[in-house]
């Protein structure tokens, strides 16, 4: 078990650097246009506060590559924490780390905030730099990691200042890692997969590993049409991956011989070409003709799948079904987002359009778990350890005994 907060002690008068994810979406004037990143940070940032603790944020913001860019400062977040934290002072840095930053964070008082620029603007960064962690291990006493988004990468913030002070897991880091493992390991059953997304090779290892453990494994979305083509249905012009098929016809068998069904679409809503704009067409089969794209789920195959999420005792869904972002082809998305939120069971939800599909629906209160982290959840399910959370230090750590044959010789020099 990895330390939390909780375990951290007499953190009054100390910096504590705590990562956070406030890597938010911006709308095209630059507001933020969903806020649940920073409010799921803010149960962390309450307890730091009243332990006394001075707080260190830190997090990036999009992808700059190394280079300062103006419309991806947090500063904009820090106005948005003002807001949410009324009675606590917060400060801005425009930078990141320096002496100026150091001498900030020692002017900071017990229970004031001190939130950094844009970590990425540094491109050491993403590098993990061991001297650039350094530089960032001065600003603060204890490290807490409570970025989940993030906890996927190796980076200076997430990783490598770790190694360099005292640290634990936030509350939310803690909640996002022990649910997804806890159901990974315990599941009730019947325990369900569905999986769907753009391809196969951003989930093979969630498919291969997936299957040691569920008892059913639905696939959606525009991953299935490279199943469909390795079990000789013609896919049309739908997306598949051709170098995938011959892998995905090895997982088809494989799930065969471990007798896990692998529920693929019957039949499909089509377009001529990949847009909103155009008409779609219902394909009452498997196959698909030439002239046509699959872009959702079909009626039928809607039913199937609702069928088996019904029948769930755990649910874990990752990825959109169809082409969420157009209209008239979100029905498969929105449909299997209701039957998860309906079923009685454990439901674990992630990835970016799974999660806007839930949102969009007003769903998030019927859901079990609802995860911050596409890329990291991603990676847990694919049975890898979080470097993030890896560089965490374990509770009760093994102190190693003297040996008694050396205490006994101590003991003779002090007769």
């Amino acid at each position: 078990m990895k330390k939390t907060i909780e375990d951290l002690e007499d953190l009054s008068g100390k910096r504590v650097f705590v990562r956070v994810d406030f890597n938010v979406p911006l709308d095209e004037d630059g507001n933020i246009a969903d806020t649940t990143r920073i409010e799921k940070s803010l149960p962390t940032i309450k307890y730091l506060l009243s332990q006394g603790a001075r707080l260190v944020l830190c997090s990036h913001l999009g992808r700059p590559n190394g280079e300062k860019k103006s419309n991806l400062s947090l500063l904009p977040v820090a106005k948005e924490l003002m807001n949410m934290l009324p009675l606590t002072k917060i400060k801005f840095s425009f930078q990141s780390v320096g002496e100026k930053v150091e001498q900030a964070t020692h002017e900071l008082k017990n229970g004031e905030i001190l939130l950094l620029e844009n970590i990425r603007f540094h491109k050491e960064e993403e590098k993990n730099d061991p001297l650039f962690a350094k530089k960032l291990a001065k600003l603060a006493d204890v490290y807490v990691n409570d970025a989940f988004g993030a906890a996927h990468r190796k980076h200076a913030s997430t990783a490598g200042i770790a190694r360099l002070l005292p640290n634990a897991m936030g509350y939310l880091m803690g909640k996002e890692v022990n649910t997804i493992l806890n159901v990974l390991e315990n599941a009730k059953r019947p325990f369900v997969a569905v999986l769907g997304g753009a391809k196969v090779a951003d989930k093979i290892y969630v498919v291969l590993n997936m299957l040691k453990r569920v008892d059913v494994m639905i696939i959606g979305g525009g991953m299935a049409y490279t199943f469909l083509a390795a079990k000789g249905y013609s896919v049309g012009g739908s997306l598949i991956e051709e170098d995938k098929i011959e892998l995905a016809r090895d997982i088809l068998e494989e799930a065969e011989r471990s007798n896990i069904p692998v529920i693929l679409p019957v039949d499909h809503k089509c377009g001529t070409s990949f847009s909103g704009a155009v008409k779609e067409q219902i394909i009452h089969k498997p196959d698909i003709p030439e002239h046509l794209i699959g872009m959702d789920l079909g009626p039928k195959t809607i039913k199937i799948f609702k069928k088996y999420i019904r029948r769930a005792k755990t649910i874990i869904w990752n990825g959109p079904m169809g082409v969420f972002e157009f209209d008239n082809f979100s029905e498969g998305t929105e449909e299997i987002a209701k039957a998860v939120a309906k079923t009685k069971g454990v439901s674990i939800v992630g990835g970016g359009d799974s999660v806007a599909s839930i949102r969009l629906l007003n769903l998030e209160e019927q859901i079990t778990h609802i995860s911050t982290g596409g890329g990291a959840s991603i990676k847990l399910l694919e049975g890898e350890l979080l470097p993030g959370i890896e560089v965490i230090e374990n509770k009760n750590k093994f102190i190693p005994a003297k040996a008694p044959e050396k205490k006994k010789k101590e003991n003779k020099k002090n007769n």
